[in-house]
């Protein structure tokens, strides 16, 4: 019996095979894989066929197993595939695109696409939404001069080994069965992770086609963005992160240094996802942290004569030749100029022995600290928490010299609501807890120690500053109900707005993130709710917009846009 050609084209790629099925079933086959890819790329924002095509197979894997599990193995029953008659689907999802992360992470590729999830309706949580007409947005409208104020936000979800698998699924109100670690969630145009529009078509069949928040102000950028600011696109990046193990040691640069950077890394032919590439962008990257949780960070040098102080006595039981391989550090700190540049410069020069006998030494010193309880010395007990970071490093990172970095960096503990402002060239770490994140549009890094990726050292002194800093610790005040954080920068501020009905304050583009309660904003177009965990952009032109109910929101906007107190 002659078999069937079919011809397979998906993803941009042409397979012919041959097969004894009927062709009407084959055809029928290759429509539902279509239909598959196209699901699979529609609701992840993925462009790597290879990943697509991966992450589609998992899912139709997924699929005929759960159906095998319930004793239907009836191939009409099992097609078509799809979320709503499988509402585990999004999990399978949450889980194929962590599998892909981890290879990624294993092949030393950095690409976003393989760390993301663009919102956690993927993760096994509905949201889809109308937008605030109460009407459908269709993909025709979506091409339209009909604009509203407010747009829901379907949102970039990133995973990685340092996050918390519960800090933001329970912000956002998700299982996370997966125990999967999110790490950030990203608001706003960048790339590398952007936010969708969320919608329900006509048929009211979920989220197909979600146009993307930059093709929405690309639309019409002076009434989205304002047209006195001259903007074209969104100049900040919002973000929730959740840190359950530390962030690595890092610095971003300044305007001009990121321009340079890009361009030289560029002239190098450096791929934009390689891991060897410090510069994604052109764009500097200050940054504002706002505490939802208890939070500790690192940030800012100490003065050299403290960070002697806190090394003479961390390494005073130290064996002899612990001490040796530390001496030259202190004679740094001796030094009239650069003192701090030439503190870290012999740190990251340590040899192999030396990283071998600091990560042992931590160790031991911390179980010598918990022996003696409190019959420590005086100043054991001032500094227990350099001591227990500095052991929480060291298992984390060993062989890492940067974990005696609660030495020479500051370290600062945040209570809920507040925050601490990061220029250019400041060193810092993230070390536990969630909180809000605001940053001009940049994904720059140049890392410092606490990792197991590329460092650049050369580049990395190129950017950071190597004067004393200590961070001011921003408190909310006032009561009005609204308090703006400092943030020397135009490209962002922010604020956190608490309940009641008032007017919406801020007259720039924005995005909002809902932390506690529900809130309702109501304009010449209609009615939004946002719930907790939810987020809306809102667009420039607002011209009257209400808010209502028991609320608490934190509020991303332009840095010359203006704020109502």
């Amino acid at each position: 019996m002659p078999k069937n050609q079919l011809l397979i084209d998906v993803l941009g790629l042409s397979l012919q095979i041959s097969a004894d099925e009927d062709p009407d079933y084959l055809q029928k086959i290759l429509k539902i894989l279509r239909q598959k890819t196209e699901e699979t790329t529609n609701n992840t924002g993925l462009k790597d066929p290879l990943k697509i095509a991966v992450l589609t197979g998992f899912l139709l894997c997924d699929e005929l197993e759960k159906k095998s599990l319930h004793g239907n193995n009836n191939s009409a029953d099992m097609l078509p595939l799809n979320a709503e008659n499988n509402p585990e689907n999004g999990e399978a999802e949450t889980l194929a695109l962590n599998l892909i992360s981890r290879l990624g992470e294993v092949l030393g590729i950095e690409n976003s696409e393989s760390a993301e999830i663009e919102g956690s309706e993927m993760a096994g949580t509905d949201r889809t939404g109308l937008d605030m007409t109460g009407q459908t947005l269709k993909k025709d409208d979506f091409h339209s001069k009909a604009y509203y104020e407010v747009y829901k936000l379907k949102n970039a979800v990133k995973y990685h080994d340092w996050g918390s698998p519960d800090l933001i699924p329970g912000l956002v109100g998700d299982e996370n069965k997966t125990r999967t670690p999110w790490a950030e969630l990203w608001m706003g145009v960048h790339p590398e992770g952007p936010s969708r529009i969320i919608r329900t078509d006509l048929q009211g069949n979920g989220q197909k086609d979600l146009p993307l928040l930059s093709e929405l102000i690309a639309e019409n950028p002076g009434y989205f963005l304002g047209k006195a600011n001259n903007l074209t696109t969104l100049p900040f990046l919002f973000k929730i992160l959740a840190a359950e193990k530390p962030l690595s040691i890092q610095a971003h640069p300044n305007l001009t240094q990121a321009k340079q950077g890009w361009e030289r890394e560029n002239a190098q032919a450096i791929p934009v996802n390689s891991p060897y590439r410090n510069y994604k962008d052109t764009n500097h990257k200050p940054e504002i942290l706002c505490a939802l949780t208890p939070f500790t960070a690192m940030a800012g040098f100490r003065h050299p004569e403290e960070i002697k102080n806190l090394m003479v006595s961390y390494f005073e039981e130290a064996p002899r030749d612990l001490k040796a391989a530390v001496f030259p550090l202190l004679n740094a700190l001796d030094e009239k100029e650069t003192p701090l540049k030439k503190f870290l410069a012999s740190l990251l020069a340590f040899a192999g022995p030396g990283r071998t006998a600091l990560s042992a030494y931590a160790a031991k010193k911390k179980n010598s600290a918990e022996s003696a309880g409190n019959a420590g010395s005086h100043n054991e007990q001032n500094h227990n928490n350099e001591w227990e970071l500095i052991s929480r490093f060291g298992q984390y990172f060993p062989g890492d010299p940067a974990i005696i970095s609660p030495l020479y960096l500051n370290l600062i503990h945040l209570n809920p609501g507040e925050a601490i402002f990061l220029p250019a060239g400041v060193l810092h770490a993230y070390v536990s807890g969630m909180g809000v994140e605001l940053m001009a549009n940049s994904d720059n890094v140049l890392r410092g120690g606490l990792t197991t990726k590329h460092i650049d050292i050369p580049e990395l002194f190129r950017i950071v500053d190597f004067m004393p800093f200590m961070p001011e610790v921003y408190k909310e005040s006032g009561s009005t109900g609204i308090y703006q954080y400092p943030a020397a920068c135009t490209e962002f501020s922010l604020a956190v707005i608490h309940g009641g009905r008032s007017a919406y304050p801020i007259t720039g583009p924005s995005i909002v993130f809902v932390t506690e309660g529900t809130l309702s904003l109501t304009g010449k177009s209609g009615k939004t709710v946002l719930k907790k965990g939810e987020s809306a952009f809102i667009a420039a032109d607002d011209s009257g917009l209400e808010l209502d109910g028991n609320y608490t929101f934190y509020a991303a906007r332009t840095g010359t846009s203006r704020l109502s107190l």
